[in-house]
């Protein structure tokens, strides 16, 4: 009895580090079949409780020692005149979660492809990854498009490939425009199409990361090809309306549904969704003088568990389940890289107005992540996913 008590405390440890935010993961044999089952929901407690506690040896690179820092999230070098930001790191209750280690990253990862699907935020966790490896390896920058949305870089001592992959909506999508072809910021997408400047690419990858969410805070009319399903934010007559989150079930079923049925993706397929990322606006919105000045976490009893951001994170992750019911013993697998709740704590994290942006002074950037920063700890729950997949 007296060694099973010393032995316990050891035991939710490792149990911990072992599952800490993979939230689910499903291919065949796999004991967490269905993100329903009281296998995945005995997981809560591990992935949902926990708080930012100071760290003093705060992130891994500097703003001066990685130099694929993209100057839009350089807080640093814009003059933000704070450090705290950097000094925390998050802890689960009860658990030790490993520290990002690029070696042992960069070793489960040899000879695969790697891509980072989505908006702006993506390409930020994406850039939050890649410095975190050049302290192990220094990459080549291998590809870029004409608008700088479209990167690959590669690790040849690895032969590792990392690529992101632009896309407002994940599905096909188009702006109406007026009289003068101007664009009117009023958009159609089409959840029976999927975007393909970002599918077309999806044969060739092993590791997909999910995500597209801050583009559909806008009006937007849903199609299933010629069937119209209802508007976001339109409030026309004789239109049904869809809530934001109802838009997200909508789309990321369509999503995933495409991603299981992709007969050219190899069967080994891991596609992570990566939940919604909070933005911190207060006293407006982002061009209303909204600004995001904390320089400080949030406890979790400063946030709301009801808020939106929750609503939709959730959406996302129901379609999974419905994606695990449907499957027939595929092999293609599913994560989801749950950060919502994690992210709503650090309204400190943000460039606000230290993001040197020539283009647009006088607005606070309160959707993105500066780096160095908190976004660097979603490589350390990515690592805990890809380990689950070895």
């Amino acid at each position: 009895m007296n060694m099973w008590r010393r032995l316990t405390p050891l035991l939710l440890s490792s149990f911990c580090i072992t599952l800490f935010f993979v939230g689910l993961f499903v291919y065949p044999q796999n004991p967490f079949k269905s993100i329903s089952d009281r296998n995945f929901l005995s997981l809560q407690p591990l992935i949902g409780k926990g708080h930012w506690v100071p760290d003093k040896r705060g992130s891994l690179y500097t703003n001066s020692s990685c130099s694929t820092i993209p100057d839009s999230k350089n807080c640093i070098k814009h003059g933000r005149p704070d450090r705290d930001f950097l000094s925390w790191r998050w802890k689960p209750d009860g658990c030790d979660l490993p520290r990002f280690n690029p070696k042992v990253f960069l070793g489960m990862v040899r000879g695969k492809k790697m891509s980072f699907i989505g908006d702006s935020v993506a390409r930020n966790h994406m850039e939050s990854l890649l410095c975190l490896l050049s302290m192990e390896e220094t990459p080549k920058d291998i590809y870029k498009d004409g608008e700088d949305r479209n990167r690959i870089w590669y690790f040849p001592n690895h032969d590792f490939t990392l690529s992101t992959s632009w896309t407002k909506f994940l599905v096909a999508e188009q702006e109406r425009r007026d009289d003068n072809n101007t664009g009117t910021g009023l958009f159609d997408i089409d959840i029976g199409k999927i975007d393909e400047g970002w599918y077309k690419d999806l044969p060739s990858t092993d590791i997909a990361i999910v995500s597209a969410a801050h583009w559909f805070f806008r009006p937007i009319f849903i199609n299933r090809g010629d069937e119209s399903l209802g508007c976001i934010y339109c409030n026309l007559p004789n239109m049904t309306q869809i809530s934001p989150d109802e838009g997200f079930k909508l789309v990321y079923s369509a999503v995933f549904k495409h991603i299981d049925d992709c007969e050219k993706c190899k069967g080994d397929l891991v596609t992570v969704l990566r939940t919604f990322s909070p933005a911190h606006f207060e006293d407006g919105t982002w061009d209303t003088g909204g600004a995001c000045s904390r320089t400080s976490p949030f406890g979790e009893n400063q946030i709301d568990l009801e808020s939106n951001e929750m609503k939709i994170r959730t959406s996302q992750i129901e379609q999974l389940e419905v994606i695990t019911k449907r499957r027939d013993n595929k092999a293609k697998k599913f994560a989801v890289l749950d950060v919502t709740k994690v992210m709503l704590m650090r309204p400190d994290g943000h460039p606000n107005g230290y993001w040197g942006n020539k283009w647009m002074k006088g607005y606070n950037d309160c959707v993105h992540w500066c780096l160095p920063g908190p976004i660097d700890a979603w490589s350390e729950f990515l690592m805990a996913i890809i380990r689950q997949f070895r």
